[in-house]
């Protein structure tokens, strides 16, 4: 190959980016515009990007025109090598038409590994079947402030909960035959003041024992192929320049095999951003001999200023091999490079190509299935927060059951809030219909999106239900509080249950209040929402009219009075077209609530950043004036059941280099089936190095029928006590250690002290990572207490 055909295995192409202007990238518009496809294909293209999320189209005629375009691909180069095609899969596949899915942080809100995967590997399907081969997903940046605007797109504040739903999202993806891409590698969301793109200054120990541990679980154990750099700096080397991080410990240690591909104009901001680089020659050798292996979204600097750098020797040839040589290797994995390779994807495998008219409407990508996957994880995802006994909705006005299964439900409901009416208040800013769909408001959603009010009315059909939105998502904070909500306040009057309905609006850039590029410069709701709480509180103050508080957002908010005076608070993080049915069966008691808290709520608007991972100094004390304990903390989330936690047994000195034997009984207490999340905590009161108050070191999500008893045997490797110490290696140190068997990170109902024995002793990425978790189940009896 020549240097012109194997850098242009490198490159992508955004062909029609945004031709409505509005940016879906971070300073899109200040970048060139993309050469014509035809210029670029007689040397082959690496990349094609976003096929079908960049503007809306038709699955069968998107899977017709990429089938088209490498088929251009292929005629026009020498090789006739075709482009991989990759598009982004965060929240369901982003094309029109496609199942929406609940977001990141509601698949950490589920604590069901299994679920997510089942979840990926239909994203994935649907992907493969129109003609693509790689996914922009998952993301793997643990929440550290949670200001930042992209915290619904993360799984949580927990680096093992991260590590192992991600790794069961890219095992669904890969089952499918996509690629899976690790993002944003690595520290992105520990960003300075929660800002977007903004610099990080962490330390290596944090860095190590915070941020990587998920990335290495992905790569150890998930089979991933791709990685993308971040954008951030770290201490002031940026990720995408950083050849310890992107060779030495992700290909030297942990054994990475795939491609390193670049986030949509990192190489560039090596220049732009970052002045590291004079021009983009020396952006694109910077980040080539990083190890980034791939330009995306489309050329800039791995095109002419590569072939400068190595025409005059500013870059040896065998890096640009280095790079080719695994992009042609993933390429071959993918069948790109048979003989028999054909253009034609499956999903058009058996229609008609030459009428077009006929092709429309022919492929689908929202089946009954896939919707059912969301529901399932939306249900799953759904935390009740806050309940003194008003909800489930039932029994108030007549009647004992779930209102969806014959009970009745309150006389009249007033439902108050900017989330009431609003059908896109369920989706995330990775969402189709947020993402792109929100520029193109004459094309219709492509998916159902039932309203809140549309699902409390099919939940209390006997209900009378008036409804008030009473303020905007981000409407300016009046200068009074019940005085400038007249209607909302009569409304609460009148009625018998009130339903305040809060949240966010998914967005890019400022578009919205949730979203990358929208962050928070305090954790009070958006607008004037916290005004509208109050004045409903107040309004029905001593009469007897319950307030419940539901929150659609993608990140925690502060709560105020409504944590102590509101009936009962329901949280739900973006959780896709379903979710909305989804609440409201939770309200009605139709699905007992499972969800737990991924990341923490705060109980103070300012005390940020602060997250339960955090080491005594981090917590309350008397030399500080701002007291960050949350009102609920990581893992906290009710249920209409009640849970018994007993008869712990183990946990006998244990070598350092050996693992402790625990077991003890959960049961459930309750009148109806429901699901426990068991939380396994470390507690490290002596270290060389501080140590975090407690860290979840493991976790397995119990249903358990009514009177139902399970035995659970718990085997934990001295592994997972290990940390940075002080010379930079991981280590497991003797000593005394508590493993805490919790219902949350606030609710600790087991307690095994044990004690390490033996030497101090180094391990590496070969160390175990897990817990082992086996469930005994006794039948359900009569003699529930």
């Amino acid at each position: 190959m020549t240097t012109e055909e194997k850098l242009a295995q490198l490159y992508g192409l955004w062909a029609g980016a945004s031709a409505d202007g509005a940016e879906v990238a971070p300073h899109q518009h200040d970048m060139d515009a993309p050469p014509a496809l035809a210029d670029l294909l007689p040397h082959g293209l690496g990349q094609l990007t976003r096929p079908f999320g960049t503007v809306p189209v038709d699955p069968a005629l998107g899977a017709l025109s990429l089938m088209r375009t490498q088929e251009r691909v292929v005629a026009a180069s020498r090789f006739g090598i075709p482009a991989m095609a990759h598009d982004e899969c965060l929240a369901g596949f982003a094309a029109w038409g496609a199942t929406t899915y609940p977001v990141p942080l509601a698949w950490g809100a589920s604590f069901d590994p299994e679920l997510v995967r089942e979840m990926a590997g239909a994203i994935g399907r649907d992907m493969r079947s129109v003609g693509l081969h790689q996914g922009l997903a998952p993301v793997l940046d643990v929440v550290r402030d949670a200001r930042w605007g992209r915290v619904e797109e993360t799984i949580g504040e927990d680096p093992y909960l991260i590590g192992t739903v991600a790794t069961a999202y890219v095992r669904g993806l890969e089952s499918a035959g996509v690629v899976a891409t690790l993002k944003h590698f690595a520290g992105y969301s520990a960003s300075r003041g929660g800002r977007n793109l903004a610099p990080v200054g962490m330390g290596p120990r944090e860095l190590a024992d915070v941020v990587l541990p998920p990335f290495e679980m992905a790569v150890r154990e998930g089979g991933v192929r791709s990685v993308m750099s971040a954008y951030n700096d770290i201490d002031g080397v940026p990720c995408a320049a950083d050849e310890r991080l992107l060779t030495e410990l992700l290909r030297d240690t942990w054994g990475f095999e795939g491609t390193v591909v670049a986030d949509y104009f990192g190489i560039a901001f090596l220049r732009t951003l970052h002045g590291v680089a004079g021009d983009w020659t020396q952006a694109a050798t910077a980040a080539l001999t990083a190890g980034v292996d791939v330009e995306l979204p489309t050329v800039k600097t791995f095109g002419q200023p590569l072939r400068d750098a190595v025409a005059d020797g500013r870059l040896p040839a065998e890096a640009v091999d280095r790079a080719v040589r695994r992009v042609l290797t993933q390429k071959a994995g993918l069948g790109l490079l048979d003989p028999e390779w054909n253009a034609r994807p499956t999903s058009l495998a058996d229609k008609d190509l030459e009428d077009t008219e006929r092709l429309r409407g022919t492929v689908t990508l929202d089946s009954p299935a896939h919707r059912g996957i969301s529901r399932r994880l939306a249900e799953r995802s759904v935390i009740l927060l806050h309940n003194d006994g008003t909800l489930p909705l039932t029994g108030r006005t007549g009647g004992s059951g779930p209102a969806g299964a014959g009970g009745a439900g309150p006389a009249r409901i007033a439902l108050i809030g900017p989330q009431a009416e609003a059908a896109t208040a369920v989706l995330g800013c990775y969402s189709f219909p947020v993402h792109v769909g929100a520029h193109h408001p004459a094309v219709p959603v492509g998916v159902e999106l039932p309203t809140l009010r549309a699902a409390l009315a099919s939940e209390f059909p006997a209900s009378e239900i008036v409804t008030v939105v009473a303020t905007g998502i981000d409407d300016p904070i009046p200068a009074h509080s019940s005085g400038d909500f007249p209607e909302a306040v009569r409304a609460a009057r009148a009625a018998d249950v009130v339903v305040v309905a809060l949240g966010d609006r998914a967005g890019l850039f400022g578009r919205g209040t949730s979203g990358e590029g929208c962050d928070a410069e305090t954790l009070d709701p958006p607008g004037a929402q916290a005004q509208l709480l109050d004045a409903v509180l107040d309004a029905v103050r001593g009469t007897g009219t319950r307030v419940v508080v539901t929150l659609l957002a993608g990140r925690p908010y502060v709560l105020g009075r409504a944590v102590t005076e509101a009936g009962a608070i329901v949280q739900a993080f973006f959780p896709g077209q379903e979710g909305a049915p989804a609440v409201a069966g939770v309200l009605s008691g139709r699905i007992n609530p499972s969800g737990r808290l991924p990341v923490s709520v705060p109980r103070l608007p300012g005390a940020q950043p602060s997250t339960y991972l955090a080491a005594p100094l981090a917590h309350a004390s008397e030399v500080s004036s701002i007291d960050p304990t949350p009102a609920f903390g990581f893992g906290h989330g009710l249920t209409y059941t009640s849970f018994a936690w007993s008869e712990l047994t183990g946990a006998a000195p244990t070598a350092t280099d050996g693992a402790v034997e625990l077991s003890f009984t959960v049961s459930n207490t309750g009148g109806r089936a429901g699901a426990e999340v068991v939380q396994l905590y470390l507690h490290d009161p002596v270290a060389s190095v501080v140590q975090p108050v407690q860290r979840l070191i493991g976790y397995v999500r119990l249903p358990l029928e009514a009177g139902e008893r399970a035995r659970i045997a718990v085997t934990v490797p001295a592994d997972l006590a290990s940390f940075t110490g002080r010379d930079g290696r991981r280590i497991v140190e003797p000593g005394a250690l508590e493993l805490r068997l919790a219902a949350s990170s606030t609710d600790v109902r087991l307690t095994a002290a044990l004690t390490l024995t033996g030497p101090v002793r180094y391990v590496d990425h070969t160390r175990a990572l897990h817990a082992t978790f086996t469930v005994h189940r006794s039948p359900a009896t009569d003699g529930r207490a």
